[in-house]
């Protein structure tokens, strides 16, 4: 099992994706799918440049991870993710068999990790996804403030013209 100093490191790195997914204007949350130490996939979220429904960091992440490893089993995979998955994400997870699952900001709103519902590990599944949460929290719910106060100041601007 990894340590904490890894997860905080893969963690590093899906805020670096974050990061990128701001800068083109996107909800900053970004992904890293980890096989054997080694990052078999990378995402950030791409819903409105792509104009794609599917396009979440965790998704695009887990998709670039089937294709290096030639498997829709991600068995053995971790997914580092910025924020709690929804439930799409969280049920792909358990679908693609998905070993664990390491987030840092939950998401009271949409969360399907322990925020709303708990998918990933619903006992009825006939698989479970091992989480552990709150990894680098702070840094990645700061992200997300900055980007919707941003957002929501540009908007405000947009009306006083």
């Amino acid at each position: 099992m990894p340590s904490m100093a890894d997860d905080e490191a893969f963690m590093r790195e899906a805020l670096a994706l974050a990061d990128e997914a701001a800068r083109l204007g996107e909800v900053p949350v970004g992904a890293v799918a980890v096989k054997d130490g080694v990052v078999v996939g990378r995402g950030h979220n791409r819903r409105e440049l792509d104009r794609d429904p599917f396009a979440h960091a965790e998704f695009l992440a887990m998709a670039a991870a089937a294709r290096a490893l030639d498997a829709w089993r991600l068995s053995g995979v971790t997914v580092y993710v910025s924020l709690e998955p929804c439930a799409m994400c969280a049920g792909a997870m358990v679908l693609a068999r998905v070993d664990r699952l390491v987030f840092a900001a939950s998401d009271p709103k949409a969360g399907a990790v322990g925020s709303l519902y708990d998918l990933a590990r619903e006992p009825r599944h006939n698989h479970r996804v091992q989480v552990s949460s709150g990894v680098l929290a702070e840094a990645s719910t700061a992200r997300l403030k900055a980007f919707f106060q941003a957002l929501r100041g540009a908007r405000w601007s947009e009306s006083e013209g």
